[in-house]
């Protein structure tokens, strides 16, 4: 037996044990709250499944672009976090991004723990005609994808062991934090007035800084090679675009207005940036390419998350438009400068998509009756990514230095050589595998 797997049966038998010990008998969902609107609820249990669908979309965008041998490993790697992240969530995550205020930077992990008083009551302060376990529901699917995201970058090359272990600490230290900076009604960032509508800063900034810390403090990968299965990203981008209409428009919290014009931008946003990227490629003197298309469409949806509630259809067109050439040149200049290996190009599209979208919600969203001026308006916005960025590389930084020390991150050269889905998992993708292993064989033998 290994000693990491007892370390982690054993905090999952404590969480089980304190299952039964904080067990609310009595029940929560009982009362029938007056203020609860029926249409926002069936929107919002609507909108929350479309999010949770997302991470397995995520699953098949990333696991078709690795090579064969990787394929399953890349695809458990957000998979898993459905259940990581959902038992977190209930114990004591969801109370320290939305639980009672601490000094403007976290909740109080005790408000909220093991779901204590989350039932179908409704909760001014953040869900006043949802019930309240509804929206704590919601935000956790949020809370399971921005993980995901990350694993993009360190694809192909890390242990799922010590990613499980990470993925709890970014979890409690960098997620839950900016969630209640942001969100909170009482988070530093809300008091200065950022506009985060559907997570550009809390998720996609936050993801994708995450992800360069981690393409650099794990090293580049030994080889690489082609896509084993475009199709798959395709597959994956289609329902990453459409579990993105629960991601904005359910934002709204909702059966409103707001949400119709989430819903009109997400879309409208994601067709233009895929266009554009197609486009630009080929004026670049590329071909048209399935998997251009699929990250130009995932990009629009990035770029327009942070102001899909604020800003008219022809803003959305222009902010998906602009971001989409400047993540493109981006992952033109990671690709060409070859500074470090951000496998699936985390940091240039989810990253910088969500930092240049942040950035135009603080151009294109102002409400004069704050009290700012459009100037301050911009300057907070722009504040508030500089701030995410820092806090996220250092913390993350230190928290893969943390995990490292645990258990090696990085797997080792023969597991590398043969896949992690055989050397970490015992498994394989179809008879491609072999193919790639008899190539890789061949091609050292004439050497």
């Amino acid at each position: 037996m290994q000693k990491r797997w007892i370390i982690l049966f054993a905090a999952l038998l404590i969480l089980s044990l304190l299952g039964l010990v904080y067990s609310d008998s009595e029940g929560v969902f009982t009362d029938l709250d007056p203020n609860l609107n029926f249409a926002d609820v069936a929107w919002m249990i609507t909108a929350t499944i479309f999010v949770l669908m997302m991470t397995p979309g995520l699953s098949f965008f990333y696991g078709g672009m690795v090579r064969a041998k990787n394929v399953i490993s890349t695809i458990l790697q957000s998979f898993i976090a459905m259940g990581i992240i959902s038992i977190i969530w209930v114990f004591f995550g969801f109370s320290l991004a939305f639980g009672d205020d601490v000094g403007h930077f976290i909740g109080n992990p005790a408000t909220f723990f093991m779901f204590k008083n989350v039932g179908d009551a409704t909760y001014p302060l953040l869900a006043p005609t949802i019930p309240l376990a509804l929206y704590a529901l919601f935000q956790m699917k949020f809370a399971i994808i921005t993980p995901s995201l990350i694993t993009g970058s360190f694809a192909e090359r890390v242990r799922f062991s010590a990613y499980l272990v990470f993925m709890i600490l970014f979890c409690v230290f960098v997620y839950c934090p900016l969630a209640h900076w942001t969100w909170h009604p009482d988070g530093f960032l809300r008091q200065m007035g950022v506009l985060d509508f559907a997570g550009g800063i809390v998720v996609h900034a936050s993801s994708g800084v995450a992800a360069l810390a981690g393409a650099i403090f794990l090293g580049r990968r030994r080889e690489s090679g082609r896509p084993a299965n475009v199709p798959f990203v395709m597959l994956g981008a289609a329902m990453l675009w459409l579990g993105w209409f629960g991601f904005n428009a359910g934002s709204s919290l909702a059966a409103n207005s707001t949400a119709v014009k989430a819903f009109l931008n997400t879309n409208t946003a994601s067709a233009t940036a895929m266009i554009t990227w197609v486009v630009f490629d080929c004026l670049r003197g590329r071909k048209p390419s399935a998997m251009g298309a699929a990250v130009g469409a995932v990009v629009g949806l990035v770029a327009i998350t942070p102001s899909a509630g604020y800003v008219s259809v022809g803003e959305s067109i222009f902010i998906s438009f602009v971001t989409t050439l400047i993540c493109n040149m981006a992952v033109t200049w990671k690709n060409k400068s070859n500074s470090f290996d951000d496998a699936l190009d985390v940091f240039p599209t989810h990253g910088v998509g969500g930092i240049v979208g942040s950035v135009m919600t603080g151009i294109f969203v102002y409400d004069a009756s704050s009290g700012m001026t459009w100037s301050q308006n911009f300057m907070h916005h722009l504040l508030a990514v500089l701030i995410v960025c820092a806090y996220t590389f250092v913390v993350t930084f230190i928290l893969y230095w943390i995990t490292n020390k645990m258990i090696p991150m990085r797997v080792s050269a023969s597991s590398e050589r043969i896949g992690l889905d055989r050397s970490e998992h015992d498994e394989e993708y179809g008879v491609e595998i072999d193919r790639e292993l008899a190539e890789y064989s061949s091609s050292h033998t004439d050497k």
